[in-house]
């Protein structure tokens, strides 16, 4: 075991060689231990600028903002104003999807483990005003519904702006301007930006994106995505260190660091009690809680997020037992690859947690019943085609949808092979990891009814 201060000079005498070697264009990394926090930065924040990275640079944190939605929600809980599982039109009447059926019954328990069901990979841009929280529940009043509420996980964004809707409306404010008041400011976050005007007023991380035939990436061609998902986490930026101001409020049972009563201690335990189990899908948890991510690593458990926006990736772990926590922000490059490093490094050395490998190709692939996968798969996201060859090879070609067809080039075709008994991984790494596929229900034809990545991507072909 190591002391925190020796985990502090070594990310101080590391930091720069290990984002160097994961083509990871600036990392900033914060970590909690006992009540006290170190944090380290290293490398560019913007090529185009030259802007160098330090410890009150602001990173998009992406997703890892659902953490913050959930907490805000379960904040309307303590104060009696919302109860999780009565229907979300009991407090949004306008909530409408394509299944009239669904929407009348899916409750704010379930958006927040994420099994409502529907459709949740849409970033509908309703412009910059106050009301495009509002106005995104209009536009998904045709989303369709995957599977029945409450039937199996599927991460959804959309999901996290109808929450960010019943904060609204339950609070009378934006959901930016509720964050602020309700966690930013109690928690005395000072380094903290809900939109690119605020990060503006920082020493601000720009996203940087793959470039085909190179591990070195380049620049984004925006900062970031459309506003209406900020309660999904579309933009919120920070330092690590004010990341794990809010990490160390659900490790005191929901208090800052001033004693301020943040949350209730009963909301901060039953955010991190299992709603729902997942299929083995490698960087993502073993189990869903309310908004947190659970892992069943040896010494743990371990809760957290993992957020990815416009070429930014950030990671969050937090081990409430040991009252350890750890924030890796990057913006580019091999991010997974360096999280690897980092978390297994400093969780093995603070908290005696084993952070578990990720997933490789097996040295034997396992058999695959391809009658069961083979087939065309399909989200607002991407349509995907798993094929076979001519020698015997299996294929994953995607076709990329919507803003997600003008981020990048166009993805290549990805070799999959077989890894247990339902999941197959890419034969060579993406990013730094070979994340599983999984090919799990029926269609009553004894072929898989879904692909799963993490989202259930449903079969359409016939």
């Amino acid at each position: 075991m190591s002391t925190l201060s020796e985990i502090g000079t070594w990310l101080q005498e590391n930091l720069a060689d290990l984002i160097a070697a994961d083509h990871v264009p600036a990392a900033s990394v914060g970590v909690l231990a006992g009540g006290e926090v170190v944090t380290a930065a290293a490398g560019i924040l913007n090529k185009n600028t030259g802007v160098e990275a330090d410890v009150d640079s602001v990173f998009q944190i992406g997703s890892i903002t659902k953490t913050w939605t959930a907490t805000l929600i379960m904040q309307l809980v303590d104060e009696g104003l919302l109860d999780l599982d009565a229907p979300v039109r009991d407090t949004v009447p306008a909530f409408v999807i394509g299944d009239e059926a669904a929407a009348s019954v899916i409750t704010t328990r379930q958006l927040l483990s994420h099994v409502g069901g529907f459709e949740g990979d849409l970033f509908i841009d309703t412009g910059v005003g106050d009301d495009c929280v509002e106005k995104y529940l209009a536009a998904i009043a045709d989303a369709p519904q995957l599977f029945a509420p409450g039937e199996r996980f599927s991460y959804n964004n959309a999901a996290f702006v109808v929450l960010g809707r019943i904060i609204e409306v339950l609070r009378g404010e934006p959901f930016d301007r509720a964050l602020r008041a309700h966690l930013a400011e109690p928690l005395k976050l000072t380094h903290v930006a809900t939109d690119a005007s605020q990060a503006i007023l920082h020493r601000a991380a720009l996203g940087h994106m793959p470039v085909e035939g190179s591990d070195v990436p380049e620049p984004a061609p925006v900062w970031n995505l459309v506003r209406s998902n900020a309660p999904a986490g579309s933009m919120l930026a920070m330092t690590a260190r004010d990341l794990l101001g809010f990490a160390r409020m659900h490790i005191d049972g929901g208090t800052a660091a001033d004693g301020t009563r943040v949350l209730s201690e009963e909301s901060v335990r039953a955010m991190q009690e299992r709603q729902v189990e997942l299929p083995d899908l490698g960087l993502l948890g073993n189990a869903w809680g309310l908004g947190w991510e659970i892992f069943d690593w040896d010494g743990g458990p371990v809760v957290g997020h993992d957020g990815g926006t416009i070429g930014q990736s950030a990671f969050l772990r937090i081990v409430p037992g040991s009252g350890v926590a750890v924030a890796i922000l990057t913006n580019g490059g091999s991010p997974v690859s360096l999280y690897m490093t980092l978390m297994t490094k400093i969780l093995g050395a603070l908290a005696d947690v084993t952070v578990p490998t990720l997933p490789e190709p097996p040295a034997d692939p396992v058999d695959v019943d391809l009658e069961r996968i083979l087939g065309t798969y399909s989200s607002s996201v991407s349509d995907s085609v798993v094929r076979q060859d001519e020698e015997g090879r299996i294929w994953l070609e995607r076709t990329m949808k919507g803003i997600f067809a003008d981020l990048g080039p166009a993805p290549a075709p990805v070799q999959l092979v077989g890894w247990n008994g339902e999941s197959l991984v890419p034969a060579v790494a993406e990013r730094g990891m070979h994340m599983p596929h999984a090919f799990v229900g029926d269609d009553g034809e004894g072929r898989a009814l879904y692909l799963h990545t993490g989202r259930a991507d449903r079969r359409v072909d016939a």
